[in-house]
Order: C-alpha cells, then sequence, then structure tokens
C-alpha cells in the first residue's frame, strides 16, 4: 500500500507537503469525483471486509469503490499519512420514511483539525447529499457549497447534519414521482457524537447491513459517483444524472430505466466500474432517495 498508487488512482497531482485546508478539499474533490459510493459487492456475492488492505486492493488497483467503511477508512489512512490530524466518528443516520435516526451506528466519518479547527470531512455518503467540502465544525452556520446548503447544529454534545437542496427539474415526467426523488427542501442526514471511534466500533454493522432483511443495502443495489457539476447514480435499473443548478436555484434530474444487458456496461462507461461477478441489480422500493 503507497500514496503514489493512491493518488494514481484518484488523478490528484496536487501539493504534499502542506497540511491546510486548500490541500485536504483538492485531495477530497479527487477522492470522490474518482472513487464511486456503491454497495454491489452485495449483490454480485461478494463479502465487504473492513481490513484496511482489503479496501486499499478494492478501491486502488481494482478500481471499485465501496461504502462509508470503506471510502472513509481510506481516506483516514492517506490522511494520516500525509500528516493530518485525523481521526473517526460515528453517525446515525436518518431515515426519512421512518422520519427518525438510526438507533445503530452505521456510517464512519472523518474528523480532521486544522489549526485548531475542526472539519467533518465524508466522503462515503453519495448522490445529493455527498459534501464537496470539508466542512467546518460548527453550529448553526449555513455552509453553501454545490450541492445545495449544509449545516450542522449541536444540542447536549450530540451533532446533527442537514441539508437544504435546491428545486428540479425533471424532463422525463414519468419520473416526476419516482420514490427515488427527495420531496423535501430540507432534509436531516445524520447525528453524531465527537467521541473518536475506530473501525473495529463498526464490525458487527458491516455484517448487519449486508445481511440483514431489514437493511436498506439488501433491498438496493447502488452506485453513485460525483461529478464536475453534479453527480450520477444507478440505483436498481434506474440510471439518473443531475446537474446541480443548471438554472438559477434549480437543479436538472435525468432518469432513464436500463435494461439488463445495459446495466454493466453503464458500470462501465459511466462509473469505470468492471465486477468480477454478475451484478444482479435490486431496487425495493422506499427507503433512499437521491
Amino acid at each position: 500500500m503507497n500514496l503514489e498508487e493512491y493518488f494514481a488512482r484518484t488523478g490528484y497531482k496536487g501539493c504534499l507537503e502542506k497540511q491546510d485546508l486548500e490541500t485536504l478539499t483538492d485531495i477530497f474533490q479527487h477522492h470522490i469525483r474518482a472513487v464511486p459510493f456503491e454497495n454491489l459487492s452485495i449483490h454480485c456475492g461478494e463479502k465487504i471486509t473492513l481490513e484496511l488492505e482489503h479496501v486499499y486492493n478494492k478501491i486502488v488497483r481494482r478500481k471499485r469503490g465501496g461504502w462509508c467503511m470503506e471510502n472513509n477508512q481510506l481516506l483516514g489512512w492517506v490522511l494520516k499519512r500525509l500528516g493530518y490530524d485525523a481521526s473517526f466518528l460515528g453517525a446515525y443516520v436518518f431515515n426519512p420514511h421512518q422520519n427518525a435516526y438510526a438507533t445503530i451506528m452505521t456510517h464512519l466519518l472523518v474528523k480532521v483539525v486544522i489549526d485548531g479547527k475542526a472539519y467533518i470531512v465524508d466522503g462515503g455518503f453519495g448522490v445529493s447529499y455527498q459534501m464537496w467540502q470539508p466542512m467546518e465544525l460548527v453550529s448553526g452556520k449555513d455552509q453553501p457549497q454545490a450541492p445545495g446548503i449544509f449545516r450542522f447544529t449541536e444540542k447536549n454534545a450530540i451533532w446533527y447534519l442537514e441539508k437544504l437542496r435546491r428545486k428540479q427539474y425533471i424532463p422525463n415526467q414519468t419520473f416526476s414521482n419516482s420514490d427515488l426523488l427527495e420531496k423535501k427542501e430540507c432534509r436531516k442526514v445524520y447525528m453524531f457524537s465527537l467521541e473518536p471511534r475506530t473501525v473495529e466500533d463498526f464490525r458487527f454493522q458491516c455484517t448487519y447491513l449486508q445481511t440483514s432483511p431489514d437493511s436498506l443495502f439488501t433491498k438496493k443495489s447502488i452506485c453513485t459517483l460525483q461529478t464536475t457539476d453534479g453527480f450520477r447514480a444507478l440505483i436498481g435499473w434506474t440510471f439518473t444524472e443531475t446537474t446541480y443548478n443548471y438554472k438559477e436555484n434549480m437543479d436538472l434530474v435525468e432518469f432513464v430505466t436500463l435494461e439488463d444487458e445495459e446495466v454493466e456496461k453503464t458500470l462501465k462507461e459511466k462509473f469505470n466500474i468492471n465486477l468480477d461477478r454478475k451484478l444482479v441489480p435490486i431496487n425495493v422500493k422506499g427507503f433512499y432517495t437521491i
């Protein structure tokens, strides 16, 4: 495992000597535009494991993506190797269909401290809730980014992340009421404390999320990737491409339904993913919005 191979994977060619916010942001943006957020292993008969070397081989050498425990673990390793003050935190994801936060800590994220200021770096959420810049850990402050306006609020030592989105234009009106579309303008994303975590704290969750019939990740095959002006997503057989702010305060969301034989071709062309095993797409209604 080496940094040069990782940066060849993400295409980053910038400075490595400075541990400042500008460098962190650049490294982070190269990661989220090269490495998909995806759970395809579950639907290819592969097991997802949390050993760092396995994660490295999967993402860097096999040019796959991963979910938060893989993406953010690798990103944390890179930042620590570069000399950043980086640590892991654990979050509880908001379920809009139950209007409640999960009772299991399933989301791993990275905290980075630069010159006494703390930032959250999360390269493992995907779709429109994927931040594009490290977020300063400060309560009540709007932090506008290309995907929309993100905001942290803190109450009784618990931190909450929410996102305010723009209006959406959907040219293909047959998808205007799709359950994949987020209907609310302001959406809760997750909550977390500042208690340091380790990868060991996520062993049970890693198994649960890829085996339980109640898990979102067994109900949907998901692959999403950030682009320079939005993001792409393949959920089951539904491919979407979102362009942020294509008109003033308006995002363009384009939908298409793929045939079985188009799925793997789309993964190669739109996400640069070549699978070793046959993917069995799935998209149970509900549970997930883009």
